[in-house]
């Protein structure tokens, strides 16, 4: 399966560190997309928007919401990087849905480094903001006393998994996605079930659509609920 094999993007020599790739063509280009998005989009601020106007500011006040909805107002502060995160995601899923398109957000290398990212970022917020205090993250103050400790690790633990989840999830559904397209696509070069073959991939297609977005969107709202447990990390 061509999309999840990286390959530089010119030539056919091996892979280095500084070698130009399909992938970091394909993040570029989500990265350019989402420029001429926002840059066009807001250009012009009519009154009446424009179709492209009106994404801009569908896509803005639908984090800015969030965030506020879920961190508070105080999380409103990190809302640039948040929803910097959001449009990355699913521009990316979404340029992914293209035929012969690169989809970054289904390799893993890409979405650890965006949950690790995350999870360095409001670890280091939560002892700025609380010091010692956000150590009461792992203490449930309203769990009977001889529990407290086995909670407590059980919390430790389940925070540094955090990033390991985080990856994982956005990675697996989409790169899923794509291997089932894949496999009935390749059914219908049997004449018998091509037509049910092409059915079930456009069915399937229209589903990853709705995956698009909505990994993205989970990918986000975890991230403001992790922000609102480094803001206010009691229990």
């Amino acid at each position: 399966m061509d999309q999840f094999i990286v390959q530089p993007l010119f030539g056919d020599g091996p892979v280095n560190a500084f070698t130009i790739t399909n992938v970091t063509f394909w993040m570029a280009l989500t990265v350019a997309c989402i420029a001429a998005l926002l840059i066009l989009g807001t250009r012009g601020r009519a009154l009446i928007p424009s179709r492209i106007q009106s994404i801009a500011e569908l896509a803005y006040g639908f984090v800015y919401k969030m965030v506020e909805d879920v961190a508070g107002k105080d999380g409103l502060k990190y809302f640039p990087y948040i929803m910097t995160l959001f449009m990355f995601i699913v521009m990316a899923n979404f340029l992914g849905l293209l035929p012969m398109a690169f989809t970054t957000t289904s390799h893993i290398a890409v979405t650890a480094v965006l949950a690790l990212a995350v999870f360095l970022a409001v670890t280091i917020i939560g002892f700025v903001k609380n010091g010692a205090a956000f150590l009461g993250l792992f203490w449930v103050s309203s769990a009977p006393l001889a529990l407290r400790p086995i909670l407590a690790v059980i919390e430790l633990i389940s925070y540094f998994v955090r990033p390991l989840s985080h990856s994982i999830r956005l990675a697996g559904n989409l790169m899923a996605g794509h291997a089932v397209i894949k496999v009935f696509a390749t059914f219908a070069a049997v004449a018998a079930i091509a037509p049910l073959s092409i059915l079930a991939v456009v069915a399937i297609y229209g589903l990853e659509v709705l995956v698009a977005f909505i990994q993205a969107y989970v990918f986000t709202i975890l991230t403001c609920v992790y922000l609102k447990d480094a803001l206010h990390p009691s229990h």
